[in-house]
C-alpha cells in the first residue's frame, strides 16, 4: 500500500524594506510542509509564525474580497488567499505588485494610487443639483441593467490588473483597466448625469481608452473574472464616435 506524504514546498520571497537604511532587495527561501487545502495565505502565516516573524504581507478578509493580499505568484498577479498551493509547483516564487508604493517585502500600499485614480475620474454619481435630494426615491431600473452595473461594481481594486498591464509600465498616467472599468460602470448608470463629452474628456486620449494595447493581461489576471476587455472595446468604439462627432461640429 502506497502511503502519500505531504510535499515539501520551497517558497522564495523577494525581501526588501525601503524604510530600513542599507537594506537591499534579496531572495530568501523557506521550506515548509504542505497541508491539505493550504493556500498561499496559510503558507505565508506558517512562514511568519515558524521561520521569520519579520516577513511583511497583507491580509484582511481571507475570502478574495478585500484584495489586500494581491502579489506576484510565479510571475503572475493573483490573490494569496485564494491560491491553493496544490495547484502550484513545489517551488514557488513570490514578489510584491509593481507600480504601487512598497511598504516592505510583499506588502504594498495601493491606497494613494487608487484614490488618485478615483479623484481623477470623478468616480461617483454626478446628479443635477436640482435633483440632489436624499428624500426622493430613485427611479426604477431594469433588472438587466442593474445586473450589468453590479457586474462591474464587483471590482475590489486589488491592483492585479494594474500589475499585469504592459501599458502602465510604459505610461505612468494610463488609467488602466480598473479606471476604464469605473468609467464603463458610471456611463451605464442612468443616475449619472454626465454627458458623453464629459466622459470623452476623461478617457478619450492616450492616457485613457486609446492607450490600451489590448494585450489582455488585465482580464487574464483579474481574480473576479470581470469582462474588462469587452468593456474597453465598447468604450473605445463609443469614445471614437464621440470624438468624430465633436470634430465635425455636430456636438455630443
Amino acid at each position: 500500500m502506497k502511503i502519500e506524504t505531504n510535499r515539501r514546498l520551497k517558497i522564495s520571497i523577494l525581501r526588501f524594506d525601503p524604510h530600513v537604511k542599507g537594506d537591499k532587495p534579496r531572495m530568501e527561501t523557506y521550506e515548509i510542509e504542505e497541508a491539505p487545502g493550504m493556500t498561499l495565505f496559510i503558507a505565508l502565516n506558517d512562514i511568519r509564525q515558524h521561520h521569520d516573524a519579520s516577513l511583511k504581507f497583507d491580509f484582511v478578509c481571507r475570502a478574495g474580497i478585500c484584495g489586500s493580499c494581491a502579489m506576484i505568484i510565479n510571475g503572475k498577479p493573483d490573490l494569496a488567499c485564494r491560491t491553493l498551493t496544490k495547484k502550484l509547483p513545489g517551488e514557488i516564487t513570490l514578489a510584491p505588485l509593481p507600480v504601487f508604493e512598497l511598504i516592505g517585502d510583499l506588502s504594498v500600499f495601493t491606497g494613494n494610487w487608487m484614490r488618485g485614480l478615483n479623484e481623477r475620474l470623478e468616480a461617483w454619481i454626478h446628479e443635477e443639483e436640482s435633483e440632489f435630494n436624499f428624500n426622493l426615491l430613485e427611479e426604477p431600473m431594469e433588472p438587466e441593467l442593474a445586473d450589468e452595473i453590479y457586474e462591474l461594481d464587483r471590482c475590489i481594486e486589488c491592483g492585479c490588473c494594474v500589475a499585469g498591464c504592459g501599458t502602465i509600465q510604459m505610461r505612468e498616467e494610463f488609467v488602466g483597466a480598473v479606471g476604464l472599468n469605473k468609467i464603463a460602470r458610471y456611463q451605464l448608470d442612468p443616475r449619472d448625469k454626465r454627458s458623453d463629452k464629459d466622459y470623452y474628456d476623461l478617457i478619450g486620449d492616450e492616457d485613457g481608452v486609446f492607450g490600451c494595447m489590448t494585450l489582455l493581461g488585465c482580464e487574464d489576471v483579474c481574480p473576479k473574472n470581470l469582462p474588462l476587455q469587452s468593456k474597453i472595446a465598447y468604450l473605445r468604439r463609443k469614445m471614437l464616435t464621440i470624438g468624430m462627432k465633436d470634430k465635425s461640429g455636430c456636438g455630443c
